[in-house]
């Protein structure tokens, strides 16, 4: 109820706290074509710095759905970075290992009487979770990568994290989960996703938005049907990943065309250059509508970084010089440096 006849103030939804905005900038950065996912981790990290989230919970939790080779483990990792500086500052839980009830003992340690207890030592422990805290962020990340994978005593006991933010262990000590985000990812519906992906690489705008909304409704379905409606019930945000466009590729292409400048150069003045049909070549080596983005890395590895690794060592090139990569027939590359008349 409004009172008063003052003027009003309208308050601007859009503007972030520094720190929020700092994430926020540095996940679009890295995240490709993603944009939700950018938007539900960053508001999770604002309203827990903000102090509005429950206790009696995990600060968040997440499911990432979608087909291979679009970025939702590789996500989780660049929120790691912006929190901390280190994109391997979560508790990866491979949930392929986890394909049997019994399999549970090594998350949380097997109970007294049983055979291993004192030689069994639990992967979910308050140290573990807190390891890579920082006077700047309190915040742990728990992935749980493939959870289609796990056996159901996996989801069951993450029932109760997701319920009451405890877990007890095999020797009754209790861990509290309240400084956590639990993020799980899953391939669920993934052959239905690309039986619906005509090739979205140069499709139609119009065409991408029917079959994103279309492969949403597939992995929301396959999701419904996998797990437990009390599961399903406790999880705050279900977030499907796009398909990723010839836009897309090319910038995380890019990206890691950079990462390479950087691990083997470092800070020196010499550089190289593709030209655009050897980047060509890479862009369609790396890139297949069944595996995403997810072969780039090898195709960088296979046809930039051994082969420099292999000039640098051998005393071919020096400080200051460009590198010259060069497609002269497939699959050749010619890798060459312009002498200095």
């Amino acid at each position: 109820m409004v009172t008063g006849t003052g003027m009003k103030r309208v308050l601007d939804l859009t503007k972030r706290s520094p720190v929020s905005e700092e994430l926020f900038k540095t996940f679009s950065k890295r995240i490709i074509g993603q944009d939700e996912a950018v938007r539900v981790l960053t508001n999770i990290v604002e309203k827990y710095q903000a102090g509005l989230c429950d206790p009696t919970k995990p600060a968040g939790n997440a499911l990432f759905l979608g087909p291979t080779g679009t970025g939702k483990t590789f996500t989780v990792e660049s929120m790691c970075e912006a929190l901390v500086g280190n994109p391997r500052a979560c508790i990866k839980i491979d949930c392929a290992e986890f394909q049997h009830s019994h399999e549970i003992a090594k998350l949380t340690g097997s109970p007294p009487g049983y055979l291993g207890h004192r030689e069994t030592h639990p992967m979910l422990t308050q140290e573990a979770l807190n390891q890579f805290h920082t006077e700047k962020c309190k915040l742990s990340v728990l992935l749980l990568d493939e959870i289609e994978k796990a056996s159901d005593a996996l989801w069951q006991l993450l029932l109760g994290i997701l319920d009451k933010a405890t877990l007890t262990l095999g020797d009754n000590r209790v861990v509290n989960f309240s400084q956590v985000i639990i993020v799980m990812t899953s391939n669920l519906g993934a052959s239905e996703m690309n039986g619906l992906y005509q090739g979205g690489i140069g499709i139609k705008a119009q065409e991408r938005k029917v079959t994103a909304d279309k492969i949403k409704d597939v992995a929301v379905q396959t999701a419904k049907r996998k797990f437990t409606p009390e599961f399903m019930n406790r999880i705050d945000h279900m977030v499907v990943f796009n398909t990723l466009t010839e836009k897309d590729v090319d910038s995380i292409l890019s990206m890691e065309l950079g990462k390479v400048q950087t691990t083997i150069f470092g800070a020196s003045h010499t550089f190289f250059y593709l030209t655009p049909e050897a980047r060509d070549v890479i862009f369609k080596e790396g890139y297949s509508k069944e595996y995403g983005a997810r072969n780039i890395k090898r195709a960088i590895e296979k046809r930039i970084s051994i082969p420099l690794s292999r000039l640098l060592s051998s005393d071919q090139v020096k400080e200051g010089e460009t590198i010259v990569i060069s497609e002269v027939g497939a699959p050749e590359f010619e890798y060459s440096v312009e002498e200095k008349k």
